[in-house]
């Protein structure tokens, strides 16, 4: 059964940058697509942005674009979200989830995400 693992959050700076990683256990993530999402405090979860099985489509939130990256590494396993320039307001829980799609493709809407990680906390303080 496919397991999801988030690491690489912290406290950071304002400004600063972090790597998160996301290692998919017990199954593949080759057929996936795989979306990033956040939460903060007293907030709804957010969609931050995700990508699809090829890598080939990404799509981020407007409050991200230009300043988060999602790649994939199909022979490790692994997704990973790149943050820079980050900002208070990134403040939250990151949470990786997939779904298999039929085509190669992603959306940013969570309900269509079946499985989901435990989160890593990303605090961005001074």
């Amino acid at each position: 059964q496919l397991q999801l693992v988030e690491s690489g959050g912290g406290l950071v700076q304002p400004g600063g940058s972090l790597r998160l990683s996301c290692a998919a256990l017990g199954d593949t993530l080759d057929l996936k697509s795989i979306g990033w999402f956040r939460r903060a405090p007293g907030k709804e979860r957010e969609n931050v942005g995700c990508i699809s099985r090829s890598g080939g489509t990404s799509h981020y939130t407007n409050s991200v674009k230009g300043r988060f990256t999602i790649s994939r590494d199909n022979a490790k396993n692994t997704v990973y979200l790149e943050m820079n320039r980050l900002e208070p307001e990134d403040t939250a829980v990151y949470t990786c989830a997939v779904e298999t799609p039929a085509i190669d493709v992603c959306f940013q809407n969570g309900d269509r995400y079946v499985t989901w990680g435990q989160g890593t906390q990303v605090t961005v303080s001074s």
